[in-house]
């Protein structure tokens, strides 16, 4: 994937930039990404794009015509512009492991650094997660709804432009499908390139008998039929069986593809037909703007499909196109050189951000299932400020937006950390996993979630909790921000 120029970012981000420059506020900041709620009324979401993300990091600046451009606004001094030419990302990310399973408050991914490369970065860093995260969510929930079938990503066409086409393709990837139509997406992340054939091969031909022939020819190798351009049942699924008989002769395999109608009747009928044929390996599968909810009820009436090749509804998000992932200030050193906590108030609790620098830490019980996400202050190399949960010990544990809701647990496992560094300086220091170990650690993440979190409808709502420690200090400031009004 193409670099990108650091002019990809909000305008504001550059006359913040400027301001810092100019007032001598360039000190060090903590900022943390995290999201507000779950996409389609779920009960978790996945954390997809940091691959992308760091490899973008390392080549976003600015070039000689990006000055200029910027230098033809009117807009910023001489001596700022100056500083651009040698600017780029010297500071330390953290993030969860790609592929992880995360829920809304928690910070997922935590930049250190100036201020200015902070504020710079936002929003290729937002970019990247959000719509990565929304895709690899929803690919995961068509994945969990198949019962954990073969989904083919086949969106290339109805995905919102080339860039977005090539970052669906990965993000399914990470969710659970098994390859892509996308060709340049599997040459660039190495997966599985898939396709059957379109209605114009089938209608250019005399008859499907002939079409069928000629493509199982051409490629003998389990060809798979699409068998619906005419009438699915009275010539599709029967000239199938034609050619797919001596296909079977000869020791090979077939299948077939729907991609209009009735899927479960059909589905059912077709079955019948190849079994009665003797052609009980052949495959069916099935296309046409499927989702998780389609696929849900197919599955529980038992249609005997094998794959599922899912377009629209997973690239572009389908009822929710956009992931609700946000940046805010953590910390930032104040004119003494002291990092201090920072938060956000607002009318709305949920709004009001959670201060200092963070840990996430998730608590399992003995059999490795998670059963909480705590938010504990990290010390972030500052000596004395990090929190400790130990195995054994009961602690009571707060709801994020400081209001009366807790609850009490023994810890029964060494808590996780979730948050690892994965640059150090402007330097990546972490492994650079490929995306079928990242696709592998999402299927492992899942399979630690109780299932009443992951039910398509009314899921049951996972707690992420805040310290008494971190409550405190959110009530502290709280109290502050509103003496000072």
């Amino acid at each position: 994937m193409e670099n990108l120029s650091a002019l990809f970012t909000d305008f504001y981000e550059l006359t913040m930039a400027q301001g810092y420059w100019k007032k001598k506020k360039n000190r060090r900041s903590v900022f943390e990404m995290f999201f507000r709620r779950h996409p389609f009324r779920g009960g978790y979401s996945i954390f997809a794009g940091l691959e992308t993300l760091l490899t973008k990091l390392k080549t976003f600046t600015f070039q000689d015509d990006d000055i200029a451009y910027l230098r033809s606004l009117h807009f910023f001094d001489e001596g700022f512009l100056e500083y651009l030419k040698t600017f780029r990302f010297s500071g330390d990310l953290y993030a969860m492991d790609e592929g992880s399973v995360i829920f809304p408050q928690e910070p997922i991914l935590r930049i250190d650094g100036n201020f200015i490369e902070c504020q710079i970065i936002e929003g290729l860093l937002l970019n990247i997660i959000n719509f990565q995260s929304l895709i690899a969510t929803k690919t995961a929930r068509v994945y969990l709804a198949s019962g954990k079938g073969g989904i083919m990503e086949f969106g290339l066409r109805r995905a919102q432009g080339p860039d977005g086409a090539m970052s669906a393709s990965r993000a399914a990837i990470i969710g659970g499908a098994i390859g892509t139509s996308n060709t340049l997406a599997a040459k660039e992340f190495g997966i599985r390139a898939m396709g059957t054939m379109a209605h114009s091969w089938v209608m250019s031909f005399p008859g499907e008998e002939e079409a069928f022939r000629a493509y199982a020819e051409l490629y003998p190798s389990h060809p798979v039929f699409l068998i619906d351009t005419y009438d699915t049942l009275k010539s599709g699924v029967v000239n199938a069986i034609k050619v797919g008989k001596e296909i079977v002769e000869r020791g090979g395999s077939f299948g077939v593809r729907l991609d209009s109608g009735d899927m479960d009747y059909l589905s059912q009928e077709v079955r019948r037909a190849l079994d009665e044929a003797g052609c009980e390996k052949a495959t069916i599968a099935v296309s046409n703007d499927l989702d998780e909810s389609i696929i849900s009820t197919l599955v529980n009436r038992d249609a005997p499909i094998n794959s599922w090749g899912v377009g629209t509804r997973m690239v572009t998000g389908g009822d929710d196109a956009s992931f609700t992932g946000v940046y805010k200030l953590a910390a930032y050193e104040n004119e003494r050189g002291v990092l201090v906590p920072a938060i956000k108030v607002s009318d709305h609790p949920e709004k009001t951000t959670n201060p200092a620098v963070k840990q996430v830490l998730r608590l399992r019980d003995a059999d490795g299932m998670a059963v909480a996400d705590i938010l504990s202050i990290d010390d972030a190399g500052d000596a004395g400020t990090a929190e400790k949960l130990a195995e054994g010990e009961t602690r009571i544990f707060y709801h994020p937006s400081a209001d009366y809701r807790h609850f009490s647990h023994t810890i029964e496992a060494p808590p996780l950390p979730l948050l690892k560094k994965r640059i150090e300086g402007g330097r990546r220091i972490s492994e650079n996993p490929s995306l079928t170990d990242i696709q592998r650690h999402c299927a492992r993440e899942l399979e630690t979630i109780d299932e009443r979190y992951k039910r398509l409808l009314n899921p049951h709502i996972y707690k992420v909790s805040v310290t008494q420690k971190l409550r405190d200090l959110k009530l502290e400031l709280i109290k502050t921000c509103m003496g000072d009004l």
